[in-house]
């Protein structure tokens, strides 16, 4: 039987000045509008609290995310099983 090499990203938060970030290890953007944004991460699920805020740059082939706007507040949460199942925001545009 032959072996899967899973290689997991690196998830990573860089902000500066509150008023930009880069994430790493993004599995998914699941929810967003100009308060909030819903991401799903390596580590589990990222919500994202501010004001104004826009998704800049979108790569999840690399799993990289730059938002701008003011940022206030990050979260982490476990990842509901729904969402493992591939019902995240972007594979329902898709659909």
């Amino acid at each position: 039987m032959e072996e899967k090499n899973v290689v997991s990203k690196v998830h990573k938060i860089q902000i500066t000045n509150r008023k930009n970030g880069s994430f790493t290890g993004i599995l998914d953007v699941l929810s967003f509008d100009i308060n909030e944004i819903l991401l799903e991460t390596e580590q589990g699920m990222l919500h994202v609290k501010g004001k104004d805020l826009h998704v800049n740059r979108l790569n999840l082939e690399k799993g990289e995310v730059d938002i701008e706007g003011m940022l206030e507040a990050f979260s982490y949460s476990q990842v509901p099983l729904s969402v493992k199942k591939g019902d995240g925001f972007l594979g329902k545009i898709f659909h």
